[in-house]
């Protein structure tokens, strides 16, 4: 097991500003155009950004520095945030629909990344059911793009609310992809 004094040295791939995680030109996250119009544009785009965030502190790494647990004590992996993320999805899906929950993905047995293991296998699994989860929210959300203050569900849960509080979860793990990442193998920036 490696202790946190073992860090692996710092790097980017980015030549132009050395905090970022790629050069600006090969961000797929710029837009040289305008921004977007309106609130369901904002929201959306602040969303799409996160997710394709965590998708590249990812990216180029084998299963087991996706399992791994880079920063002790926590349980916490980059694999584990994918699959987190991917039962998010769902949980959302069932904050706004009358009929009964969705079942958990992984369940209780997951809730400390326990499920998270060094497999190709489950990589690709978590891949997919993350891709998977989030066209089906996305999906679920599109209903109401034109109402975002439309209470759905049984606890009247706004659209609008919901929809920020996607931004809010996904920022907050690539926070914690960014600290994992860099303890995995060194590589650093936004």
């Amino acid at each position: 097991m490696r202790h946190m004094t073992d860090q692996p040295a710092r790097w980017t791939e980015a030549t132009v500003y050395a905090d970022m995680w790629t050069d600006p030109d090969k961000d797929p996250r710029e837009n040289d155009g305008p921004g977007p119009e309106g609130e369901l544009a904002t929201v959306q785009d602040f969303v799409t950004n996160y997710r394709l965030t965590l998708r590249m502190k990812c990216e180029g790494l084998d299963p087991e520095q996706l399992a791994r647990r880079s920063v002790p004590p926590s349980t916490m992996s980059l694999l584990g945030l994918i699959r987190h993320l991917a039962e998010v999805e769902r949980d959302w899906r069932n904050w706004i629909t009358d009929s009964d929950p969705l079942p958990k993905l992984y369940g209780k047995r997951d809730a400390d990344f326990d499920g998270a293991v060094a497999d190709q296998a489950v990589v690709d699994a978590s891949y997919a059911d993350l891709e998977r989860e989030q066209a089906a929210t996305d999906a679920a959300l599109a209903a109401y793009a034109d109402d975002l203050g439309a209470r759905v569900g049984k606890d009247g849960i706004a659209i609008r609310e919901l929809m920020v509080h996607r931004i809010d979860e996904y920022a907050r793990h690539c926070g914690h992809a960014d600290l994992l990442r860099e303890c995995v193998d060194g590589r650093v920036g936004q």
